[in-house]
């Protein structure tokens, strides 16, 4: 369940008639309990409560109590010896008047209310529901069950309206949507006159029946879109009449509204009766722009970037700057002057802005700013010099980008409220200015500089319709001129591979020679960003980490380089993550980009920031460094080449049972039964064979009662298939490649999870065929076993060779051939090859446990980890003659040596590749 159903579920338990008995299971029943769970729970079988409540282990103690016991319920409920026992996060007490609850595992305040109000504090038990959200997200209980409202309204509104839903339509019930919102937020806000007067205009003139709800809000809208001077030739109703004027373009155009039906007038009536005043608009406009997004409504409710991760972004791109200068300023008049002027020129340009969360976050922050300043001059009063026409942003949806115009409308009201009072905020609120600042397009199609102009263009544009900009006039003048320009966002990241043939035309409008193919969406605003910015310009987005791993580093950085630009700070990668139920943990990165220039850059982890010399596209501190694949290894280290791939429709291969009967029929062909291994075989103990025909077998292979269907089925698949399979119609007794060792092997595993410590590499003897999922080194040194499962090796190849979806992908080419290792000695090596053989012991000790087992964080035997540890020592030692501090030393080591053996100033360099030669 999402955070809306649980409200709704929520809600409906709050508004039935109180049943003590029936209470405890309904709640948890809200909360996504399955009907197997409350069974067991009623009979006992799980129930753990010594009070007559329930318990469930781990997640929450309830007891129902008689009407003013409520309290000392809920103390024996906290003191409860099985409250303890079972690890109860929550405890709740209940008599169906008052309503007390508290998280036992966190400091937050309790919730003690009403009966009728607990669902307005759903929020606080979303963790039942495995929803750890960010701290925003669970306080917003008003936001959730606003757009669980909503929602509800718009799908019961295009199921009575069909045509509403169309193409043709749809902008015109979003922009309906968009209307009623700030109806809404006026109505309980004094904008209009009073509070809860347009709901209430609706109650009482459209029938209960509804047949003439929609004839009453085009009159609404129709009013707010007239001057008071015109609306009695306008002929506007006198109920009507007392609306004030918005214009603003928000009431312009078409005052169309879908008829509503009786279930949908109530819920225009419900939604109208919350208490709009708690809007925030940090979520809101997230949640709200699912709410017309149908792949997206399945999860309202989970697509909110939070607040401490926005920050992220917009602190040290230019906050944190703005605030240092305040301090300095302490209460110097001139200074505070200067600043005020400086940031009323600041313009702030998300280019792929969704709701206007950036902009949303970075316009409170600025507002909150110019008010310490006004107070430190005293002018309190003052009324703000930041204008919202400079915060500018583009969004392909026509949905968001409203709901960003709205956002940013909103948060002024309520900094005009906070910072100047209720009384000045409505003054200065109506009518809406009409200029429109969020473009709907392609931002990657369109002009930056038409939409975001270092100064004014010359041209004014008012739109005819507030949402409804065209794409080709989006240029507006800015109230100032001449100031400083910050991009920043979360632009879409999308995978080459899933791209639309549109987005990769998007790209290749970008990136020229065609290398933009594998590379992920985001690349496109990065270097867009790059072309744009200036000097007094900067640049921050998230981005996924790929982008600065593997083969995305050698297409998108020189783009970055040849537009003269630099990493000014950067964050190492973290965990994008809004909900951690519903969420695919993106790992992310965030680059702040900045015209090269001398001054101080940072590289962030986690909560610390370490000023560097430079940031090197490998997010480490170095010089602007690429690593170019190699066809052998630069430090002398063994071949190693891709496994072999077949190009059979599997055909060749055995499973286990298949192996076994065929090597108890037919003793002749046992030698020709070899085991095989991919990533998988090798990891999860998976037991596979496959048919292995030396050049000169085709004919006794063809002719084999047992191995001919097989090899005509391989023959016939191949004559159907692609160019590569046709040419191997020849031998098709054989795979396409056949790479095998004549005593011993290594396997590295393609892909492996990011949760290991260590590479989970194979040793194994000649006799066992690797497959293309595999890569391998043919009867290798013992040596190249202790560089393969080094953590020193896992951090290069972790960096260098990137990451498919968050799991480690290796790739020979990048992550092999370019391994700088310094020369090593005879006893380096004697020293190497005895910690491999106690690695392969420690393994051997534990027979039959997987790798996939003896390699889980969790349940590692402490004589591999010891074994590993004891190989990083004495590995680590020949290169700086101690243990590296972290991963961070590591790195910048190794580019060190790398950038040294590149270019030649390592004679050790050409050594190594001749002996390799």
């Amino acid at each position: 369940m999402n955070a809306v159903e649980i409200e709704e579920a929520i809600s409906a338990l709050a508004e039935r008639p109180f049943d003590a008995d029936e209470f405890p299971y309904a709640f948890l029943e809200a909360f996504g309990n399955k009907e197997t769970t409350l069974k067991r729970l009623r009979k006992g079988e799980s129930n753990k409560s010594d009070l007559g409540g329930v318990l469930q282990t781990n997640n929450i103690h309830i007891a129902t109590c008689k009407p003013g016991e409520v309290t000392r319920t809920l103390i024996a409920l906290k003191t409860s010896p099985a409250t303890a026992r079972a690890k109860a996060r929550f405890v709740l007490a209940t008599d169906g008047e008052l309503f007390e609850a508290e998280d036992l595992t966190i400091d937050d305040a309790p919730v003690s209310c009403t009966y009728a109000d607990f669902p307005n504090h759903f929020g606080f038990f979303l963790p039942l529901a495995g929803i750890t959200t960010v701290k925003q997200v669970r306080e917003s209980s008003f936001d959730i069950r606003a757009t669980s409202r909503l929602n509800r309204l718009y799908v019961e509104l295009l199921r009575d309206n069909p045509e509403w839903g169309t193409a043709q339509r749809r902008h015109d019930m979003n922009h309906f949507m968009a209307r009623l919102i700030f109806c809404f937020f006026a109505e309980d806000t004094d904008i209009f006159n009073g509070i809860g007067v347009f709901t209430s205009a609706i109650e009482k003139m459209s029938a209960k029946g509804s047949s003439n709800t929609h004839e009453v809000i085009s009159e609404l809208f129709r009013a707010m879109n007239t001057k008071a001077t015109e609306r009695v030739a306008a002929g506007i109703p006198r109920w009507a009449d007392g609306f004030p004027y918005v214009n603003g373009g928000l009431f312009s155009g078409s005052t169309d509204v879908p008829r509503f039906s009786r279930i949908a007038r109530s819920y225009l009536l419900h939604i109208g009766s919350l208490d709009w005043k708690k809007i925030n608009p940090d979520i809101f406009g997230s949640m709200i722009q699912a709410v017309a997004d149908d792949d997206e409504r399945g999860a309202l409710g989970m697509h909110y970037t939070s607040v401490p991760n926005i920050l992220k972004v917009l602190n040290p791109l230019f906050l944190d700057d703005l605030r240092e200068k305040l301090a300095e300023a302490g209460d110097n008049a001139r200074m505070l002057l200067n600043l005020r002027k400086r940031m009323s020129k600041i313009r702030v340009f998300d280019p792929a802005c969704g709701s206007g969360n950036f902009l949303v976050i970075a316009y409170k922050e600025m507002r909150a700013i110019e008010a310490e300043i006004n107070r430190l001059r005293d002018e309190a009063d003052q009324r703000t010099e930041i204008p919202l026409t400079n915060f500018r942003g583009i969004e392909l949806r026509d949905f968001p980008a409203e709901i960003a115009r709205l956002a940013l409308i909103i948060a002024e009201y309520q900094c005009d409220v906070l910072y100047r009072g209720q009384k000045e905020a409505l003054r200065d609120f109506l009518p809406l200015d009409a200029q429109n600042w969020i473009t709907c397009g392609n931002a990657l199609r369109l002009d930056w500089l038409s939409i975001c102009p270092p100064t004014g263009t010359g041209v004014r544009h008012h739109a005819d319709d507030l949402f409804h900009t065209p794409l080709n006039q989006a240029q507006i003048d800015f109230e100032n001129e001449g100031g400083e320009t910050y991009i920043c966002g979360n632009p879409p990241y999308i995978g080459g591979k899933k791209q639309s043939a549109e987005q990769k035309s998007d790209l290749a409008a970008i990136f020229s020679g065609g290398q933009h193919k594998n590379l992920d969406y985001v690349c496109g605003f990065v270097v867009k960003a790059c072309r744009f910015i200036d000097s007094f310009d900067k640049a921050a987005l998230v981005t996924t980490n790929s982008i600065n791993q593997g083969t995305h580093v050698p297409v998108l950085w020189p783009e970055v380089f040849r537009a003269n630009c630099e990493l000014e700070f950067a964050y190492a990668p973290f965990k994008w993550a809004n909900n951690a139920a519903n969420n695919a943990g993106v790992s992310c990165t965030i680059l702040g980009l900045r015209v090269r220039k001398p001054g101080a850059k940072y590289i962030y982890n986690g909560n610390t920031r370490r000023e560097v010399s430079n940031i090197s596209p490998y997010l480490v501190e170095g010089p602007d460094r690429i690593v170019q694949s190699e066809t052998k290894p630069i430090s002398g280290l063994s071949k190693m080449i891709t496994g072999n791939a077949a190009y059979d429709g599997g055909h060749l291969f055995l499973d286990s049972h298949e192996a076994q009967a065929l090597r108890g029929s037919f003793p002749e062909i046992s030698g020709n039964i070899r085991p095989v291994l991919g990533t998988s075989e090798f990891i999860d103990g998976i037991l596979r064979f496959c048919l292995w025909f030396n050049d000169d077998e085709l004919d006794f292979a063809a002719s084999h009662p047992a191995v001919a269907p097989r090899i005509a089925s391989v023959r016939s698949y191949r004559e159907t298939g692609g160019d590569v399979a046709r040419t191997l119609i020849s031998r098709p007794h054989q795979f396409r490649y056949r790479h095998e060792a004549t005593r011993c092997q290594i396997l590295v595993p393609q892909v492996s999870s990011e949760r290991r410590e260590y590479l989970p590499v194979g040793y194994m003897s000649g006799d066992a065929i690797i497959t293309h999922l595999g890569h391998a080194i043919y009867d290798p040194t013992l040596v190249d076993l202790s560089v393969l499962s080094s953590k020193l090796h896992l951090t290069w190849v972790s960096t260098i060779c990137g990451k498919l979806e968050t799991r480690l992908r290796y790739a020979s080419n990048l992550g092999w051939n370019t391994f700088p290792v310094p020369i090593l000695t005879d006893k380096n090596r004697v020293d190497l090859i005895r910690c491999a053989e106690n690695i392969l012991l420690a393994r051997e000790a534990h027979f039959p446990a997987t790798i996939a087992e003896l390699y889980d964080p969790a349940t590692m035997p402490d004589d591999l980890r010891a074994a590993h540890d004891r190989n990083d020592e004495v590995l680590e030692r020949i290169y700086i003659g101690r243990r590296f501090k972290n991963d961070t030393e590591r790195l910048e080591k190794l580019f060190d040596l790398y950038i040294k053996m590149m270019t030649g100033s390592s004679n050790a360099t050409k050594r190594r590749m001749a002996a390799t030669a």
